[in-house]
């Protein structure tokens, strides 16, 4: 389409997320980079940026964005906001067949909507264009270092929530007094990545898998490890990613040396179901394991991760895990506890600058492709339904649809 109004829905999923799509300075760059561009802002008092903003870069300031030609929004859009047969963008987290979402993808298809999900936007290497993943390691990263500094009373930092943006929360960066703990890291994505600029943002150096499992320091130090480094072919013959991504089962854990030696766990690797989990509930009773604070980004629950037991809350971020009896318990209540930081909605707690980085993708790599000619096919690989009827990519999801 040549000419579009777009529209920038009010997140209406509780508890609240505070992130836009696109920020104000970027919806003032669309507005000025394509004259036939109207812009449409639903009135908000939980946004992370004021109305006032978009009304001053020259966005409309409506009650119902439902006459819009495209609804962009961050999580899934409530049942009862959902415009017929106009174009939503979100996460819809329904790809994976999530049953608490399956209501939503069934009215999504009654209501003939184009539903393009965000996570699902690719390029044809398939390798994500747009992802809040780096403030997730980031988030999770501080989270569990100000977990470990306030189980032993080492230091006391300000939730990152609190926080005004990433700037004002790395003032924080300078309390932190570690003793000469290790600090193992798994992952190789955005998510890893912004964990490691907190770490290092707190002089926290890394070593080798190496020199983690071998050496001792004097100083805190965190390995960065990926899937290679702790997961080996069953019957031997090495490492194979492509085989280990395709099929899994042939592969098992070995990630129990780093659980013998790291203090601290951030855990930033994507899971497939039917890989093998990180460590056991028995692996943790035993003597020499000892991990005492688990900060899961991933959060998976009953996943690879056998202490993520629940998802933890911005307001209430941590819990202990019991392994002696499988069960969650107070924070801190214990000291043979493992304590936990499973925080499902990280990026929520800096929601400027997750929303700066997303909306800048959004305007550079994906509404291009949206108000001109779709190059590589990027929108039309996310477009999950139309017209009433799931695309093809997405068929397999009909008997989920259908409650079987």
């Amino acid at each position: 389409m040549t000419k579009m109004t777009l529209g920038i829905i009010k997140e209406g999923k509780v508890p609240i997320d505070r992130r836009v799509p696109v920020t104000p300075a970027q919806v003032g760059e669309i507005i000025n980079s394509y004259p036939d561009v109207t812009v449409r802002c639903q009135r908000s008092d939980i946004r992370c940026f004021e109305d006032s903003e978009y009304e001053k870069v020259g966005a409309t300031l409506v009650d119902d964005v439902s006459d819009c030609d495209v609804i962009i929004g961050v999580k899934e859009v409530p049942m009862g906001m959902l415009a017929d047969g106009k174009t939503h963008f979100f996460f819809s987290h329904t790809i994976k067949k999530q049953e608490y979402n399956r209501e939503l993808l069934k009215t999504i298809i009654q209501k003939k909507i184009r539903l393009v999900d965000w996570e699902c936007l690719t390029d044809t290497d398939g390798k994500r264009l747009i992802a809040f993943g780096r403030y997730a390691g980031i988030v999770g990263a501080y989270n569990g270092i100000l977990t470990f500094g306030k189980r032993y009373n080492l230091f006391h930092l300000r939730p990152a929530h609190t926080c005004f943006d990433m700037e004002d929360m790395a003032k924080e960066y300078a309390k932190v007094k570690l003793p000469p703990v290790k600090i193992a890291l798994t992952g190789g994505g955005r998510v890893s990545k912004g964990a490691m600029e907190v770490l290092f943002g707190m002089g926290i150096r890394r070593v080798s898998p190496a020199e983690f499992l071998n050496e001792n320091f004097n100083e805190p130090v965190f390995t960065q490890l990926n899937t290679r480094d702790y997961n080996q072919r069953i019957n031997g013959g090495g490492f194979d990613r492509d085989e280990f991504y395709s099929d899994p089962v042939n592969y098992e854990s070995t990630f129990l040396p780093y659980a013998r030696k790291a203090d601290i766990l951030i855990a930033g690797a994507f899971w497939d179901p039917a890989a093998p989990v990180l460590f056991t509930r028995e692996d943790a009773e035993k003597n020499d394991f000892k991990i005492k604070v688990i900060a899961d980004i991933t959060c998976d629950i009953e996943g690879s991760i056998p202490s993520t037991k629940q998802p933890s809350t911005i307001d209430d971020p941590v819990y202990d895990y019991n392994p002696s009896n499988d069960r969650v318990e107070p924070a801190f209540s214990d000291e043979g506890n493992i304590t936990v930081m499973a925080v499902d909605n990280l990026p929520c707690e800096l929601p400027r600058n997750a929303s700066e980085d997303f909306g800048k993708e959004f305007v550079a790599r994906i509404f291009p492709n949206l108000i001109g000619e779709d190059k590589g096919a990027i929108i039309e690989r996310a477009t999950i339904t139309a017209d009433g009827v799931l695309t093809p990519p997405y068929k397999y999801l009909q008997d989920f649809v259908n409650g079987h």
